[in-house]
């Protein structure tokens, strides 16, 4: 790329968009040769930030500013049938040639868990983001074998949250049997994500120091590890376990896009944590209907040192116009409902700016979105009173940022615990995991519930997720291993030769455990817990 490195450097705002002509077609009309084509009709363009203009959504379309991510957590092989499978001399091979992808924040390469038994990687390449670097299985071997690794291969993981993933899906087997991952011979690639960009934070307010994550470089990321997965020639399971509450929560963002349509290749899976906001006021839901007195939303905000941002969206096609009030009994309002508005006001005695973006019918689904910027938001309860501007009965959501982005003491006074499903989550095509104490059988008090927006079933599955890791991070990572198990029964022994997400989600639903006292599916489980083994042998049927 001819502006490489630079791009990746905070000179550089990044914008999502779709093209439908040649690449050389695009870059002329784009009027910059900075660009990443993601694939054949997504494209990152950066753009110099002396030349972009002042980030609005005024200025730049909603789907085009990179929506932000955060990381989803900080002797469940048994309970998922993960060993009783492994016992089972068709799936004996536990993952072997296939490679199982995670887009995180990188891995500890020098980890035995992450090594065969004579001392060489199993991991067949690394792209640090945050270093511009791609590292290939021989360059890795060759700094493993040296004394000072981390001269040949600087990459890290210094937060841990990719090296625990990866070690639940893939680590190898302890020498004393102790300690073994989901798929313990699979190969391993690893995108290391580079942090978000400062003018993101500053746009979206999220909070200082919250590690955060852009859709763009996840994008890019999953484009890496199939050429990575083409390159060996070996199928793939992407592990995606980050999410985030920005976006309509009807699978309609770029990433989630994305993730569909490679969900249909064969010899691939994406599985994907269905997040942890359960419990965190976070989400909103609300019906009004011509006629009814306004609806009035409560919102409790806490000691925040800069602000936050918010979402809207309507559930169908009704428009809405919102009013605020302030802890002081300050009232405003948007002036209008045009198609593109933005307004921005402040109130005196709480020293607050809100800025509103509104748009009636958004291009992800149609709906109505208005985007709220909190500014030094003074502390106390705020009332936003939302009125029906048409003739038809519906409903609408908020929400808030993930709990990482925000300090937990900003909440909804009256929350609905349900749609709390992170994107990409949400898309239709993946495998969404929510997470369950396999000791107990309870759902994790935190693992974020269904349904989507629009409706579909999500989670799809519920995984062991209590632990050393406790979150919907590990549940994804018990599911990715076991789809590499059924990849390696399916592509390379060729009993499944067309097998790609759609079918393992298949396969890993008709065999997943269902208690008797509970109807399915549900917001929590799904379609029930991952058993690996019942569904094997389900495959009789």
């Amino acid at each position: 790329m001819p502006c490489y490195p630079n791009s990746a450097s905070e000179d550089y705002a990044d914008f999502i968009t779709r093209y439908y002509v040649r690449p050389s077609e695009f870059l002329a009309l784009a009027g910059t040769d900075c660009v990443d084509f993601i694939n054949y009709q997504f494209a990152v363009v950066h753009l110099p930030q002396s030349a972009a203009e002042t980030l609005t959504l005024s200025t730049a379309t909603y789907s085009a500013i990179p929506k932000l991510y955060a990381l989803l957590d900080q002797s469940g092989l048994d309970a998922s049938g993960i060993l009783a499978a492994n016992s089972l001399p068709p799936l004996s091979e536990r993952g072997r040639g296939v490679m199982i992808g995670f887009i995180d924040t990188g891995i500890d390469y020098q980890n035995p868990l992450f090594r065969n038994r004579d001392g060489s990687t199993r991991i067949l390449g690394i792209w640090d983001q945050a270093l511009r670097t791609q590292y290939t299985k021989d360059q890795i071997n060759e700094a493993l074998r040296s004394e000072k690794p981390l001269d040949l291969v600087p990459s890290t993981d210094t937060n841990g949250h990719g090296t625990m993933i990866a070690s639940i899906a893939a680590g190898s087997e302890s020498e004393t049997g102790d300690f073994s991952g989901a798929a313990p011979e699979c190969w391993i690639g690893v995108v290391k994500l580079k942090p978000a960009k400062q003018y993101l934070r500053d746009f979206f307010l999220i909070k200082e120091n919250a590690d955060a994550y852009q859709e763009n470089d996840i994008m890019l990321g999953v484009s890496y590890l199939f050429s990575l997965a083409k390159q060996y020639n070996t199928p793939l399971v992407v592990c995606l376990a980050l999410g985030s509450n920005m976006g309509g929560h009807t699978g309609a963002t770029n990433l989630s896009i994305f993730l569909n349509e490679m969900s249909t290749f064969r010899g691939t899976a994406f599985v994907v944590a269905a997040g942890n906001e359960t419990g965190y006021g976070h989400h909103y839901r609300g019906s009004t209907a011509p006629g009814t007195r306004d609806h009035e939303v409560e919102l409790h905000i806490g000691e925040i040192t800069r602000g936050f941002s918010m979402e809207f969206w309507a559930q169908n096609t009704a428009a809405y116009s919102i009013r605020f009030r302030s802890p002081s009994g300050e009232i405003r309002e948007s002036p209008s409902l045009r198609n593109i508005n933005a307004d921005s006001f402040q109130f005196l005695l709480e020293g607050t700016t809100i800025t509103v973006y509104s748009r009636i019918a958004s291009t992800a689904d149609g709906s109505q979105l208005v985007f709220m910027r909190f500014q030094d938001p003074f502390p106390g309860i705020w009332t936003l009173t939302i009125k029906n501007q048409t003739d038809i009965s519906d409903s609408f959501h908020i929400w808030l940022p993930n709990r990482s982005f925000i300090p937990d003491d900003t909440y909804f006074l009256r929350p609905d615990p349900d749609t709390l499903i992170t994107d990409p989550g949400n898309a239709s095509a993946p495998i969404t995991v929510g997470a369950y104490d396999h000791k107990t059988g309870g759902i994790y008090i935190h693992s974020s519930r269904g349904f989507s927006r629009s409706n579909v079933i999500k989670p799809e599955l519920a995984a062991p997720g209590v632990g050393v890791l406790t979150g919907t991070s590990a549940s994804a990572a018990y599911v990715a291993g076991s789809a590499a198990i059924l990849l390696n029964w399916g592509i390379l022994k060729g009993n499944d030769p067309y097998m790609n997400t759609a079918t393992i989600k298949t396969y890993l639903i008709r065999g997943a455990d269902r208690n008797p006292a509970l109807t399915y599916p549900n917001r929590e489980f799904g379609y029930g817990t991952l058993n690996l083994y019942q569904s094997f042998l389900n495959l009789r049927i």
